[in-house]
């Protein structure tokens, strides 16, 4: 057999390089402002070869493996094989070239071994920087670029002939993405030859370049494909733009085989590197060494505890002028085993996924789920999260990874992108290691301490004194409770100084003043602090009385373009110039304290306290609780921040405890890092959870003033709140909760902080936000913060929490990649403190889309009705 080979001189790859140039920018995109849409095939095994060091063999073991895999005695089926080879990023080349060598080597072994089958081989070049490029198309073609990237367009191929010629010929497919001439780091390499590569680009190429090798297969259903993608250096070694490469890939999550160090010191890099891609979040299939003689594999295999094999490779020969073929046979049964390891990884992770939701189905009770509108088909298949993106499996065909934004920040508690959580996972995992957990009272360890500081600091700054922790927000409602009732008592003489404390005989009824349509929790305690609803009926509390004056709140909301006024019908006997606002910063204006329509909220507030004044000592309202400025579980209603101004005001006159329910609203949440700032007042105590610790573990603190404090100092025991948790303060949680608000506030971390640090920039397009507000389909919209949310408009059955009406809506959005859930006949996006506004806009303009398709049907099913 005679191998072909295709050599071009210049005037030929010019000539390709126009072809390529027409059909490359499928695979290079230009840069974008954010990641780009990350689809992986799972039809076929995608591994990712990591390195604990550079000069470690990838490239051998890339090598060994594309011969195994392509070998005709291989198991990966019957069927003739493709091997994809992805070199994203290469330094040092031409004379260094990771593709080619694969290409090359491959080719030799093939040869060597005499196969039967044919074999076609080829070795592409995607772009390189003009000094790269200089070296493989000549100096004349580059001439006049100084910097950038070059459309490089270099190719050759090899046809095998095998001994059967009959058999279909077997593929090799090596490509290198970009390419530098210097032999260093790649971030070096990219800015000494000015030609550097963002992020987004670069994930977008080896995007384009996975979905051709899918594509190719897809065409030809009796091949089967391997890809396999090779990093340049170690694990944590910077890419082009000086991106860690372990955290540049993290979109794909693609399982790894890590290429450990069988030299003096290569049992701790590899154990380094091992737990740099855990910590990250990757899946670690095997661990491959080359043997120096020091037994490195022991070690290796004892730290695993055999929850990793590790493969060991021969010695490889030092001598420059060795082909390495005897090597690769010796290492044949070697490569094998890996191979075989890969794809058994590879079908158990397929048949994990395929199970999950009737496993799912068979076993768990979902919260706040009907489970007979749950069908299997629906169950959403999370196989991970980067930053603000789940990555969900789903069956169209082949299996495959896409992604969802998600819109819901599951439950209203994320906030991180990508960088943060490795973040946060980093230092929990510290704080762990560190400290386990131990027990807070009268103890102080340095993650409570901080927290607690940075809570005063922070939203707590002006008005508390005192960080009470507990485990999330329900209870921390429970505990502004029992503080605001003591503070209650003890202004209000309730309390007498007895040195037994007998209440009995003298305890009153406690009643909290609270809003209509507002959620504090599911605790019993937390439940009887607000109004009747579907989440307080018979069926879902049998105990519930509802504790409380419950009024009803005026609301405000874009409608049509414009931000209204809707005033309760208590109110609406008076009249009031203004029901219409030129801008949301006219709602907040506290010009708006000494208007008329601020003295008849204060008239109406005080009729609704007087049945309680010179009344039996007995029933008393013991406290106020709000959420400030929007209501989040009664259905993203925004309320009239001068009507929560003036509650709080005539509270405060009547030594009425007030708390403000921040769980939902707290920490940038709203704009703001506290709500209480929005609305210009402050409370007495507050409860602060979900996006305090970035989401990514459950806290919650209650603070409160100095005076609520003092309320339970004394000599007994038994004046103290004897309330905890037996997780209170852990320091896993109080380490996060550091790190999330220091980022948050950080400019340097939060590119949406404006310049004065107390708001966030605008996140959602408001001309696109008023369009919405103006489809017929749409009653209100309220956009604020990190929020936008809309109520459709419904009646009858189609309203409420219970309403299905929002489904098929939800399920198509969901389809466009964006992970949403309704609450009723209301849906919402949510994003992060640190989402770039872009990424806003791109939501937006998917749900608009959406809302369009969806008005249209409607109006088709009340045409149809009509007839």
């Amino acid at each position: 057999m005679s191998p072909t080979f295709a050599i071009f001189n210049n005037s030929h790859r010019r000539l390709l390089c126009n072809f390529y140039s027409l059909h490359l920018h499928r695979y290079i995109s230009i840069p974008s402002s954010s990641l780009p849409e990350i689809n992986l095939n799972l039809s076929h095994p995608t591994y990712m070869i990591w390195g604990s060091n550079t000069g470690v063999g990838k490239t051998l073991v890339s090598a060994g493996l594309a011969s195994s895999v392509l070998s005709p005695s291989s198991i990966i089926s019957p069927k003739p094989t493709i091997f994809s080879y992805i070199k994203p990023v290469q330094t040092g080349f031409p004379a260094d070239s990771d593709s080619y060598f694969v290409y090359r080597k491959c080719s030799e072994i093939f040869l060597r071994r005499r196969y039967p089958v044919s074999l076609f081989a080829s070795n592409h070049a995607l772009k390189a920087s003009v000094p790269a490029a200089a070296q493989v198309l000549g100096a004349e073609i580059v001439e006049g670029s100084e910097c950038g990237l070059k459309d490089l367009c270099c190719y050759e191929e090899r046809r095998m002939q095998g001994e059967d010629s009959g058999v279909v010929r077997s593929k090799l497919v090596c490509k290198t993405i970009y390419a530098w001439e210097e032999a260093i780091s790649p971030h070096l390499a990219a800015e000494r030859e000015g030609a550097v590569v963002p992020d987004s680009q670069l994930l977008d190429s080896l995007q384009k370049c996975l979905e051709v090798c899918s594509r190719d297969n897809d065409c030809d259903r009796n091949e089967g494909i391997v890809s396999v993608i090779e990093t340049a250096g170690g694990v944590a070694s910077p890419g082009p733009s000086g991106t860690l490469q372990c955290d540049l890939y993290r979109p794909f999550r693609l399982p790894a085989i890590l290429v450990g160090d069988g030299r003096l010191g290569g049992i701790s890099g590899t154990i380094s590197a091992y737990e740099s891609l855990k910590l990250r979040g990757y899946d670690v299939v095997a661990v491959i060494v080359e043997d120096h003689g020091l037994v490195n594999e022991i070690p290796l295999s004892s730290y695993l505890r055999n929850r990793v094999p590790v493969l060991l490779l021969p010695p490889v020969p030092q001598d420059p002028s060795d082909n390495l073929m005897e090597w690769f046979d010796e290492s044949r049964s070697v490569f094998c085993a890996l191979k075989d390891t890969m794809l058994s990884a590879h079908s158990e992770r397929l048949h994990r996924l395929h199970e999950m939701p009737k496993k799912a189905g068979d076993i768990f009770w979902w919260p706040f789920t009907q489970h007979k509108l749950v069908p299997e088909e629906i169950v959403t298949v999370i196989d991970s999260r980067c930053g603000e993106k789940f990555a969900v499996h789903k069956v169209r065909n082949n299996d495959f990874i896409t992604q969802q934004f998600d819109a819901c920040a599951s439950w209203w508690t994320q906030g991180p992108d990508a960088t943060l959580q490795i973040e946060l996972a980093r230092d929990m995992g510290y704080a762990a290691a560190r400290f386990g957990h131990v027990m807070f009272p009268e103890n102080v360890y340095e993650p409570a301490l901080q927290c607690a500081e940075l809570l005063l600091e922070g939203v707590g700054k002006g008005w508390a004194s005192r960080v009470f922790f507990s485990d999330n927000g329900s209870t921390a409602i429970e505990i502004a409770l029992k503080m605001a009732f003591r503070k209650f008592s003890c202004d209000h003489g309730i309390i007498l100084d007895s040195p037994d404390m007998n209440m009995v005989g003298r305890c009153p009824e406690f009643k909290v003043l609270a809003l209509n349509g507002s959620y504090h929790g599911d605790t019993l305690g937390a439940m009887e602090a607000q109004a009747p609803s579907s989440y307080t009926g018979f069926l879902q509390q049998p105990w519930y009385t509802g504790r409380g004056v419950f009024l009803n709140p005026p609301t405000v909301f874009i409608a049509e373009g414009s931000w209204k006024l809707s005033i309760p019908e208590q109110l609406q006997s008076e009249k009031f110039e203004l029901d219409v606002f030129g801008s949301r910063e006219e709602l907040f204006d506290r010009s708006r304290d000494n208007s008329e329509l601020a003295r008849s909220y204060s008239v109406y507030i005080s009729q609704q306290l007087l049945q309680f004044q010179g009344s039996s000592r007995f029933t008393q309202v013991g406290a106020l609780i709000i959420e400030p400025v929007i209501h989040g579980a009664g259905g993203m209603h925004m309320i009239d921040p001068l009507f929560q101004r003036v509650i709080v005001k005539e509270c405060r006159s009547r030594q009425i405890p007030i708390i403000f329910d921040e769980v939902f609203t707290g920490f940038w949440r709203l704009g703001a890092e506290s709500a209480a700032e929005l609305l210009g007042c402050y409370p007495d105590i507050a409860c602060y959870a979900k996006l305090m610790t970035g989401g990514i573990i459950p806290l919650s603190a209650t603070l409160a003033t100095y005076s609520i404090f003092d309320a339970f100092k004394g000599d007994s025991k038994l004046m103290a709140l004897l309330h905890g948790h037996s997780y209170s303060a852990h320091a896993m949680g109080c380490t996060a909760a550091t790190k999330a608000i220091r980022w948050f506030k950080d400019p340097l971390t939060n590119i949406n902080i404006t310049s004065d640090g107390r708001h966030l920039k605008e996140l959602w397009d408001v001309e696109l936000v008023h369009r919405i507000s103006s489809l017929p389909e749409v009653q209100r919209v309220v956009a604020l913060g990190t929020v936008f949310a809309l109520e459709l408009c419904a009646e009858g059955h189609d309203a409420g929490y219970a309403s299905l009406y929002a489904s098929s809506l939800v399920q198509t959005l969901r389809e466009d990649g964006v992970y949403m859930r309704p609450l009723g006949n209301v849906i919402y996006l949510m994003c992060g403190p640190c989402t770039s506004p872009h990424v806003c806009d791109e939501l937006l303009s998917k749900l608009y889309g959406r809302l369009h398709q969806f008005s249209q049907r409607k109006a088709k099913e009340s045409q149809a009705r009509e007839l």
